[in-house]
């Protein structure tokens, strides 16, 4: 028969544990994992987001950058997270979609293993050519490809610049010839150098070179106009409405997070994303603040997996 003490230090145990599961969350920092070294867009957006967590929740956030493996490293990290909120992913479009439809090995699915929280920001893709090349419309560009192979550079094999020119490949049909680079601003720097004949490449990294008059922008991946290059058509204006695409940031929590916990993060990353001095700041680096709900993001990503999957399948793409 158990002692009245043992009886008495099991309720207290008892007594205690629901105590530290009624704790209101959040009653404790918030990691915020980022996939990426310090500097990109995932830790822009994941700092400028991390820095209201103390006015929002009542507790600060702890960022931490996790890189490696094209993002695989710290996605895979917050996946296998408790479930309790206070572990999230804030990365972009090749964690959430395009990694998923290029590495077979993947140890997380974008789908299964997250609970979406917000899809933060979006950026279209500006196509722009070297400032030697003839062509002044998309059309000329297509028909250009069509005759001759042409080149075309990227940030490496299976980001989201080189799929979206495959994807105008696999629509307009054309022969160019993917030159791969370990990040955008090589790339850049040959297209203006006369080195390569064409990319797509985020916008807010590539207006100043074009008003500069260093390379020539076609066309916007968007459906309506960017403030930022109002003269500049859309790929819509361009004829190709199928290759409206947009780079974007978003954040997630490990799946099985309760519905309430993920509400409460969406509400205060909303309300971050949505200040005047985070969004200001947004969109001087090229990004449009979007805020979605969860069930809005989780929709898009699920968009966003099928659709990249079926351009890397049909384009036979391979990872480096």
């Amino acid at each position: 028969m158990p002692s009245p003490l043992r009886c008495a230090l099991a309720s207290a145990a008892l007594v205690a544990s629901f105590a530290v599961q009624a704790q209101p969350f959040p009653s404790k920092p918030i990691h915020v994992i980022i996939p990426f070294v310090a500097g990109g867009s995932s830790d822009i957006v994941g700092r400028a987001i991390a820095s209201k967590f103390q006015d929002l929740l009542g507790q600060p956030a702890v960022v931490e950058n996790k890189p490696g493996a094209n993002g695989a490293i710290a996605a895979e990290y917050v996946a296998k997270s408790a479930p309790d909120g206070y572990t999230v992913l804030v990365g972009s479009i090749g964690v959430f979609s395009i990694n998923s439809a290029l590495f077979k090995d993947l140890r997380y699915d974008p789908v299964k293993d997250f609970a979406p929280v917000t899809l933060a920001v979006t950026t279209p893709n500006v196509l722009i050519t070297k400032p030697t090349l003839p062509a002044k419309s998309v059309k000329d560009l297509v028909d250009a490809d069509k005759k001759g192979k042409l080149s075309y550079c990227s940030s490496g094999t299976g980001s989201s610049d080189h799929l979206t020119a495959e994807l105008l490949k696999q629509i307009a049909g054309g022969n160019a010839v993917h030159v791969p680079y370990r990040g955008g601003a090589a790339c850049q720097t040959d297209i203006m150098g006369n080195q390569v004949d064409y990319s797509f490449q985020n916008l807010g990294a590539v207006t100043n070179y074009i008003k500069g008059g260093r390379m020539k922008a076609l066309a916007v991946t968007a459906r309506t106009r960017h403030p930022q290059l109002a003269d500049v058509p859309t790929i819509v204006e361009a004829g190709f409405p199928d290759v409206v695409v947009t780079s974007w940031q978003a954040a997630a929590a490990p799946a099985k997070t309760p519905r309430e916990v993920v509400a409460k993060l969406n509400d205060a990353m909303v309300k971050a994303l949505r200040s005047p001095d985070v969004s200001e700041r947004m969109n001087q680096i090229g990004f449009d603040v979007v805020a979605s709900s969860p069930d809005e993001f989780g929709k898009f990503m699920r968009e966003e997996v099928g659709r990249w999957t079926r351009v890397v399948q049909k384009g036979g793409i391979k990872p480096d």
